[in-house]
């Protein structure tokens, strides 16, 4: 089967598709043809080694790695042990709590980690989904406890997490303020946003508004900054972004619990936690996966290129030659 190859951090030239063997499920596993698998911002913070644990890991594990966390496509062997799922079912889930592997055409996954694919849905479509969508799930209703009428702010409301957090804050009943670039404001602005700022005409944190929660996927601001856009007691999640501001989120929700305040903290992402819950949302189409290109997997480099720009609106899907949409 054709597989991602990758041996060394900060080098997209050496992203490399080669001939491997399909591998052998364990008991435990599902063999899955990869129909479609999509770019998260851990594919790329892994290669580039962004945060000092991605340097640590590579040298910890083996030499060649095959990245892809989100997964789709259909199941083709099971595991003496497998009773979730059957050959031919269609699935999708998260990988990055496992061995991820979703940029080749076959990929072994604990039974645990797949779940139904949205029958609406095609294959691209529920591999744009897990990852992004629980982000924003578990950080507006786990973590940011989001309630019905409350003004929150998506700081990145025009990629991956960002699209999926727009209309599920607009589906739960919040005032959503969107903050992207101006040539995305018009998809933000068709997901339901009330409100959109530019980022690049205005600084969200110096406009005098504030929030009950602000989401934030970039993570460019100060500590100071965020908490002055936050209204008393109000909640800030961060999801992504600059290593120096996570940390300084972390000590800054261990002080909160001590002192009180406004809540500020981490999300730590649970692969696939609430999956069955943004099923039943995608199946219902009450949300919907906003895809901005697709590339096979033979050109996934051009892929990673096309993300590392920060063009896109939404998800980069890869997929497999000769596999369904």
């Amino acid at each position: 089967m054709k597989a991602m190859c990758w041996q060394d951090y900060g080098n997209l030239d050496q992203i490399k598709i080669i001939e491997v063997d399909v591998p052998t499920p364990k008991a435990n596993e599902v063999l899955l043809r990869t129909h479609a698998s999509s770019i998260n911002s851990w594919d790329w913070e892994v290669i580039q080694a962004t945060y000092w644990i991605n340097r640590v890991e590579h040298k910890l594990t083996s030499k060649y790695k095959t990245l892809g966390a989100d997964v789709a496509g259909e199941a083709v062997a099971v595991g003496s042990s497998v009773t979730k799922h059957k050959v031919g079912d269609q699935v999708y889930g998260d990988l990055s709590h496992s061995r991820w592997g979703g940029f080749a055409e076959y990929v072994a996954a604990d039974q645990k980690l797949l779940f139904p694919k949205p029958a609406n849905l095609t294959f691209a479509q529920a591999a744009a989904a897990p990852q992004s969508g629980l982000l924003a799930l578990q950080g507006l209703r786990d973590k940011g406890q989001l309630k019905k009428g409350e003004r929150v702010l998506i700081n990145g409301a025009s990629g991956g997490t960002g699209t999926f957090a727009v209309q599920l804050a607009k589906l739960w009943g919040a005032e959503v303020t969107a903050v992207c670039s101006g040539p995305k404001i018009e998809l933000v602005k068709s997901l339901g946003a009330d409100y959109v700022i530019d980022y690049t005409q205005q600084d969200f944190t110096q406009n005098g508004q504030q929030y009950d929660l602000i989401l934030d996927v970039q993570g460019h601001h100060s500590l100071n900054d965020y908490k002055r856009s936050l209204k008393e007691n109000g909640r800030y999640v961060i999801v992504g972004g600059e290593e120096a501001l996570i940390y300084r989120v972390l000590w800054q929700s261990i002080k909160t619990k001590i002192l009180g305040g406004s809540q500020m903290g981490l999300l730590l992402h649970k692969a696939n936690k609430g999956l069955e819950d943004l099923t039943v949302l995608l199946e219902e189409e009450k949300v919907t996966p906003i895809i901005d290109r697709c590339f096979p997997l033979d050109e996934l480099q051009t892929a990673m290129r096309y993300y590392a720009e920060g063009k896109a609106r939404g998800k980069v899907v890869i997929t497999t030659k000769g596999a369904s949409s």
